[in-house]
């Protein structure tokens, strides 16, 4: 499993809604892009998707993460977000649209477990 960065792509179900990520921590990186850390997916907001209809809300936020943050590595006791990270987003039906991680930013640094 690679560690994501602030460079990673996470995108909804529909492939194009483009989750806007952002790094919180400065301490560690990878080839000079901050890692991200937990919570950093979350509540973020999602750009592109093409899920729209009159009854159809499109995706636009990212929802809490259901799996994919280190359960080995924190950084400022924060657990580190691996390339596994996924989770819903506010997107029509509630409660079935994911999202997940596409690139995770860099390919040096994976995490065993």
């Amino acid at each position: 499993m690679r560690v994501m960065t602030e460079d990673a792509v996470v995108v909804c179900a529909h492939e194009l809604g483009t989750v806007e990520l952002q790094a919180t921590q400065d301490v560690v990186t990878i080839e000079g892009r901050r890692v991200l850390v937990e919570r950093n997916p979350e509540g973020r907001p999602i750009h592109g998707c093409p899920n729209v209809s009159v009854t159809i809300k499109p995706c636009q936020r990212t929802l809490v993460v259901k799996e994919g943050y280190s359960d080995w590595v924190t950084i400022e006791g924060r657990r580190i977000c691996l390339d596994t990270v996924t989770g819903l987003t506010d997107g029509t039906p509630p409660g079935t649209v994911n999202y997940h991680v596409r690139d995770p930013g860099q390919r040096l640094v994976s995490e065993g477990g």
